[in-house]
Order: C-alpha cells, then sequence, then structure tokens
C-alpha cells in the first residue's frame, strides 16, 4: 500500500492537514492534489470542524510542485518535449483547484509553516487566511529560476500581500524571504518565538477562531480579498449586503445579547 501524501486529523473543532512527502520536501504530486481534496472535503461535511490548519511533515512546508511529475523524456524533436512538459495543464487541473478550493471553504484556514515555503508552496501559505512560521521558516519565489511565471495565485496573492515593487523584486530575482522579514512585509500573521512550535501556535488560534462567529468571519475572508477588485461604490453595497446576510444568523443573534448581557457569547457558527 503507498503511504499517504497527506494526513487528516481533528482535534475538537480544529481540522490538521499534512503534507506528508518530507523526503521531497513535499513538494505535490497529482495525488497528493487528490489526497489534499479530500482531506478539505472531509473537513468541509463535518459541521463540528470551524477551522483548519495546514502544514508539513519533516523540515519543509511545500517546495511546491514535484517536478518529476513533468514529462521531459527525450523525444523526436523540441516542439514535442515542450507539448509534453507544458506546465499549463497541471496549474489548471491540479494547482487552480487547490487554491479555489482552499478559498472557498466554509471556515477560516491557517498555514502554519514549519519550514521553507517555495514555488506553490508560497502561494499556498498566501491561499490561507492567516500563517505562523518557524523561525527558521522561509518563502522562496523560485519560478524566474526555471523559466516560469508566480502561479497557483502566487502573482495575485503578492502584491495584494507585500505592494507592487516588493512583489515585483521577489519574482523576479527568486531572493529568499526570512520569516521575520515575510511577517515585517505582512506576507504572514506571525512567527513564533525559537524553540515553540508553529503547529501548536497555529492550532491555538485555529481553536480561538473555531470558538468565533464563523460565518461572519468567511464573509470578511471574501469582502477584503475581493475589495481590490470593486469600486468604493460597489464596496459599500456589497458590505451592505454581507451584514444583511450575518444579521439573519444565530451568532449575530448571540454576539448582540451576549453584549446587552455582559456575558461571553457562546457562538454555533451558524
Amino acid at each position: 500500500m503507498s503511504t499517504s501524501t497527506v494526513l487528516y486529523a481533528e482535534h475538537g473543532a480544529v481540522a490538521v492537514v499534512t503534507l506528508n512527502r518530507p523526503e521531497a520536501l513535499n513538494s505535490f504530486t497529482r495525488q497528493m492534489h487528490t489526497e489534499l481534496w479530500a482531506a478539505l472535503d472531509k473537513a468541509q461535511a463535518n459541521a463540528s470542524i470551524r477551522a483548519l490548519v495546514i502544514t508539513g511533515a519533516g523540515r519543509a512546508f511545500c517546495a511546491g510542485a514535484d517536478l518529476a511529475e513533468f514529462d521531459f523524456a527525450p523525444g523526436p524533436n523540441v516542439q514535442d518535449l515542450m507539448r509534453r512538459a507544458d506546465p499549463g495543464p497541471v496549474i489548471d487541473q491540479l494547482f487552480n483547484p487547490t487554491a479555489r478550493r482552499l478559498q472557498n471553504l466554509r471556515m477560516p484556514t491557517i498555514a502554519a509553516v514549519n519550514g521553507v515555503a517555495a514555488g506553490a508552496g508560497a502561494s499556498l501559505v498566501m491561499s490561507c487566511d492567516m500563517a505562523i512560521a518557524a523561525p527558521n521558516a522561509s518563502f522562496i519565489q523560485a519560478f524566474s529560476k526555471i523559466g516560469l511565471i508566480p502561479d497557483a495565485g502566487g502573482s495575485w496573492f503578492l502584491p495584494q500581500r507585500l505592494g507592487l515593487a516588493r512583489a515585483m523584486g521577489l519574482a523576479l530575482t527568486g531572493d529568499k524571504l526570512t520569516a521575520a522579514q515575510a511577517k515585517e512585509w505582512g506576507m504572514i500573521w506571525d512567527v513564533v518565538k525559537e524553540g515553540e512550535d508553529c503547529v501548536t501556535a497555529a492550532t491555538a488560534l485555529a481553536e480561538r477562531l473555531a470558538a468565533m462567529p464563523t460565518k461572519a468571519m468567511v464573509a470578511t475572508r471574501h469582502l477584503l480579498r475581493d475589495a481590490s477588485t470593486r469600486t468604493l461604490n460597489q464596496q459599500l453595497d456589497a458590505e451592505r449586503d454581507a451584514q444583511s446576510a450575518m444579521g439573519h444568523t444565530h451568532d449575530y443573534i448571540e454576539g448582540v445579547m451576549a453584549f446587552k448581557e455582559k456575558r461571553p457569547a457562546k457562538f454555533r457558527g451558524a
């Protein structure tokens, strides 16, 4: 039996998903995408899961795509090789669906970046709502070093998180960004102290978010990430509509009643 390339565990209201190809720095294969989708679907289907953590096994978070999955075998001509090695279908069939699934989960997501996040691995981190990194973690836009462009959402997330100048510099040079600098520049939320475990910290944050109004947090995700595509007037209308929808949730009524009664709110994520 083949080893699972993605591990899934539930801890109360928190699901922990672990990319499990440590010998290959958790680089993505077709199997790993498929197993990741199954793990995300499992969390999505369990109403008791209200936050999700993604991390990597071993010393890396994710080194992006496993280039061994691309067909670079000698062929009759260069055109044949280019056709077989074309990364477009891999992006369309695997990486793009992964990014979209993460964006559309009904719960907040946190990346626990335990080591290097390179290429699409860095994009995976930015696809999550928040990220907490180990002090030795790093982020590398490795695409320019092999003649490619940032993918898996990277060309969208980078300027949104860092601004155009920093995004352009990282994408063109492929230089390594340390965890501390990634926090300073706004790519990630936090870096744990030396000797602390980023997965433990991310899980603790996930437990905190799991006790909060889930629908409101996911609506906030979509409002913030779509804001750059709207005018102010359009965003005001989107806020109105989202606020009205939240006004029909249990957690809104509970939150206001708890505030008025000066007691802790008991949110249900509904």
